[in-house]
């Protein structure tokens, strides 16, 4: 019953290039028509009862069972086809009814609390760092780079970025900076190192911490930075800066409120912060399922009127914002290429499986780039309207702030 109601959606949502399936049963049918043509099938242990109630999650969990194949295993094609299908014709009675479920669930699903967040923050961020330093740049920037030209390498790209974030703070030597979300130390040692502030750096990955403080103490860098096993929320002084980097993500919308209100009570009268965040460009949603169930669970992406509704109720100002397109997808393509290249090493050092379900993760989140309208906002934020320049052009100057204690 469960195939052939399967069948009957995808007859009905094909409408854009050709779907040739084969069946566990050997058969084959044929959807849509014309350019690009996709072909996949299906083994006898396939959950086609989830695919039909459940196809958001139900998809990846059965690509990384190896219940579905991909011709020339094009995952990235794949999934941009379905997507583009999907938006074309929309799911009938799911397309009404599945987001209504999701978006009423979504409270209970970010509840992120103290105990949660750090479970949260263990599934992804507790693995191996190994395993992150085969695919990420060498300073080991698991966010967004940023590309002002396209031939850049991601090393170069992940520079940049910390370029242009630490150019909208503002910078001055002895400084206290907070990172919220330090991670592997890589932002942080970057200010420290290059800028001359203090940073105090704040994450619930002990995976992560360990690192970062080895980094710091290595590089000679630990009188200047404080990294520390702690929850924003326990976070009690104030900072002259204030930097979020792939953070507010893991937030959850029913946390905004708290967030921003540490944030008020944190950044001094004169300081700025930013906050750089994957958003989505359309009104408010709910986040990839698969995503949230096995990489991020907690996770949420906001739109920008979540983020901006926070702030004005903060009392605090927004004194810049900027849009960041498809910069994303140029960083995910990069990891992916990295972890392909290294692939038989991640295998050995967890199984197939997760090599199956990494890889869908990675051309999954190319795919919100390209073809669901995420992007990255960056949100400059201070209580003062005259903390930074009434124009923008600072940005484009040479940079003569950096640090030489020489």
């Amino acid at each position: 019953m469960w195939q052939k109601l399967l069948l009957r959606f995808i007859g009905k949502t094909i409408r854009k290039g050709t779907l040739t399936i084969t069946w566990p049963d050997g058969s084959v049918t044929s959807h849509g028509s014309g350019a690009p043509d996709m072909a996949i099938s299906f083994t006898p242990n396939t959950d086609f009862r989830s695919l039909v109630l459940n196809p958001e999650v139900a998809l990846g969990e059965a690509y990384s069972d190896g219940h579905l194949a991909i011709e020339n295993d094009d995952l990235r094609g794949f999934l941009g086809f379905a997507v583009t299908n999907a938006q074309a014709t929309g799911f009938g009675r799911f397309g009404r009814v599945v987001p209504w479920l999701k978006r009423a669930m979504r409270r209970i699903n970010q509840h992120n609390g103290l105990v949660t967040s750090r479970k949260n923050v263990e599934l992804t961020y507790d693995l191996s760092t190994d395993f992150y330093e085969l695919w990420l740049d060498k300073d080991m920037q698991y966010t967004c780079a940023y590309y002002p030209s396209d031939d850049l390498s991601l090393d170069d790209a992940q520079i940049a970025k910390k370029d242009l974030i630490a150019r909208k703070l503002r910078l001055e030597p002895g400084m206290r900076v907070l990172d919220i979300g330090s991670g592997w130390g890589g932002l942080s040692l970057t200010l420290a190192r290059d800028y001359g502030v203090n940073v105090v750096g704040v994450t619930l990955s002990k995976v992560q911490l360990a690192y970062a403080k080895q980094r710091a103490k290595s590089e000679g860098l630990d009188h200047l930075i404080d990294f520390r096993l702690m929850d924003y929320r326990h976070v009690k002084e104030q900072f002259d800066r204030i930097v979020v980097v792939g953070m507010l993500e893991h937030v959850g919308r029913p946390q905004f409120q708290t967030f921003f209100r540490k944030m008020h009570e944190n950044l001094k009268a004169d300081g700025v912060a930013v906050v750089h965040t994957i958003g989505r460009s359309g009104p408010p949603n709910v986040t990839a399922p698969w995503i949230g169930k096995y990489i991020f669970p907690g996770c949420y992406t906001p739109a920008m009127s979540e983020v901006l509704s926070e702030v004005e109720k903060r009392g605090l100002i927004i004194t810049d914002i900027e849009v960041l397109r498809l910069h994303y997808a140029r960083t995910i393509r990069h990891w992916s290429d990295n972890f392909e290249r290294n692939v038989e090493t991640v295998r050995s050092m967890y199984d197939d499986r997760f090599v199956r379900m990494w890889r869908y993760y990675l051309a999954a989140s190319e795919i919100g780039f390209t073809h669901m309208g995420n992007v990255i906002f960056q949100f400059q934020i201070a209580h003062d309207q005259a903390a930074v320049p009434l124009t923008r052009d600072y940005l484009l100057e040479p940079n003569e702030t950096r640090f030489s204690e020489g």
